[in-house]
């Protein structure tokens, strides 16, 4: 029997839910990251002709989500167009990657999340990409979902 950790997951089968807007097919997603800040310090009766270095205030990324432009789509600006001085929705956001049963292999909750940013699709009148609209969303914090 094959060990079935052997192989890493493949980064393109993953999917992206709003706890609000529902399942919103993506093309690609980035920003995933944290960061602790450093704090360093010195005491003044420190022997040493350094600084002691410690963990401070964890940093958040803003998030990016790509998706295709389809007829009628406007999730992405609806909920941008939401934000008004000091008001906007916030939302629950999970991102999973599959495996091949189409099972959360591992998940990532994003809490808080509002738009931020919302770029329309560049227009070539000699390409033949697919149109791609992208939205960059501000968050208070990614919580790896256990099992």
């Amino acid at each position: 029997m094959a060990d079935e950790t052997l192989w890493p997951l493949p980064k393109f089968y993953f999917k992206v839910t709003f706890s609000d807007l529902g399942e919103i097919a993506c093309q690609e997603v980035s920003g995933l990251d944290v960061e602790a800040q450093v704090i360093e310090y010195r005491h003044g009766n420190s022997k040493e002709f350094s600084t002691i270095k410690m963990p401070g205030i964890k940093k958040y990324s803003n998030i990016t989500l790509k998706k295709g432009v389809f007829k009628d789509d406007k999730k992405f600006w609806q909920w941008f167009n939401k934000i008004q001085m000091n008001t906007f929705e916030r939302e629950t956001v999970t991102i999973s990657l599959l495996d091949e049963s189409n099972t959360p292999a591992m998940s990532w909750s994003i809490k808080n999340a509002w738009p931020t940013k919302v770029t329309g699709t560049d227009f070539k009148s000699d390409g033949n990409e697919v149109a791609v609209e992208t939205l960059e969303i501000a968050h208070e914090g990614i919580t790896l979902v256990e099992k």
